[in-house]
């Protein structure tokens, strides 16, 4: 029995002294691996939502091609635009090409529009009355949008967004026979052609 007391006490020392002695080191757990991720989309959960962006607007950007905020005239085509045309006509006396006061006045308010629409071009009309041969007219017709042009380009505007053409006598804004529509039909008249 006293060998067994002396045994016992002796193999617990040499344990110890071997542990402390580099013996083997108990093994060390790995850490677990991370979770799995799914093949299948969780039914609750979609791709987060692409940031919005800003309309393509036609009329309605200025020349970076950005949305001008405001802009009444957002989204409406040309043809929309003329219905209630912001740039307004400008007419002339009998036989003549010259711009009087009122017609420079208006021309300074059309050229005010096409400053904040920047990326309007127009088509200035030439109008007569029907009085005169129709190559008279034409004629006639033709400097009378080259006179508005020409304004026009004094006050800023770029010439490549400003064409002419000359109708003559062939679109009358008043089709009566008379004087009071022959000072109607005696016009440059402005159109939208693209925005």
């Amino acid at each position: 029995m006293t060998r067994r007391l002396i045994f016992v006490p002796a193999l617990a020392i040499a344990l110890a002294i071997g542990a402390s002695c580099g013996g083997k080191k108990p093994p060390v757990a790995n850490p677990p691996p991370p979770p799995a991720t799914r093949s299948t989309p969780d039914p609750g959960v979609g791709p987060p939502p692409a940031p919005p962006t800003p309309p393509s607007v036609p009329g309605g950007n200025d020349v970076s091609g950005v949305p001008i905020p405001g802009n009444k005239y957002a989204g409406m085509t040309p043809d929309q635009i003329n219905e209630n045309s912001p740039l307004k006509p400008i007419f002339f006396v009998y036989d003549s090409d010259e711009l009087d006061e009122i017609a420079r006045k208006t021309l300074n308010e059309n050229a005010q529009v096409l400053k904040d629409q920047k990326t309007w071009i127009i088509t200035v009309e030439g109008h007569c009355d029907e009085r005169g041969s129709a190559e008279y007219n034409l004629a006639l017709g033709d400097r009378r949008a080259l006179a508005a042009k020409n304004y026009l380009l004094t006050l800023g505007i770029a010439a490549d967004r400003i064409r002419t053409v000359s109708y003559g006598k062939e679109f009358p804004f008043d089709p009566a026979h008379s004087e009071a529509a022959y000072k109607m039909n005696r016009r440059a008249h402005f159109m939208l052609t693209s925005n």
